[in-house]
């Protein structure tokens, strides 16, 4: 288990354990590759971001990330692996996501991606993502650090 602060100053504690935290967690955020590149998509506030959101009712976490990563980026996930959770302990409430590892298998233009402006693909994410204001405050906490060493230790070859 790993507790930090997040960017707003929140508690965060990440587990890579099977469900630490809840059994049916309200978010997902899902880190996705494509081919060789890195799927994130452009989230009209908050920039450049991996795909994620709420958990909507009879819906599981499972299908909300896959559909969470077809309507931010058009992308179709051929593999979806669970690798861990996370709970932010907000000043006004508690906020626990699951975290997910996909492969793209296509990405296919729509005409909407609802909040955001679409796919964005990187051969490598950025080493000053923490100081690069085109990057959402998801991005810049030790959830991505600790998740991406976990994914490349594990998943991307």
């Amino acid at each position: 288990m790993f507790r930090f602060k997040d960017y707003y100053h929140n508690e965060v504690h990440l587990s890579f354990e099977e469900y630490p935290f809840s059994k049916e967690p309200k978010h997902v955020w899902v880190i996705c590759r494509y081919g060789d590149q890195w799927l994130l998509t452009i989230h009209r506030d908050r920039g450049y971001e991996f795909p994620g959101g709420k958990v909507e009712n009879s819906e599981s976490p499972d299908d909300a990330a896959l559909r969470e990563v077809k309507e931010e980026t058009g992308a179709t996930v051929s593999k979806l692996r669970y690798i861990g959770q996370y709970k932010v302990l907000g000043k006004e409430k508690t906020i626990i996501k699951n975290i997910y590892y996909a492969e793209i298998g296509e990405i296919t233009p729509q005409s909407d991606y609802l909040e955001t402006k679409g796919p964005i693909l990187f051969a490598a994410l950025p080493e000053d993502i923490g100081r690069n204001r085109k990057f959402s405050f998801i991005m810049k906490d030790d959830v991505l650090v600790k998740s991406l060493e976990k994914v490349l230790a594990e998943y991307v070859v």
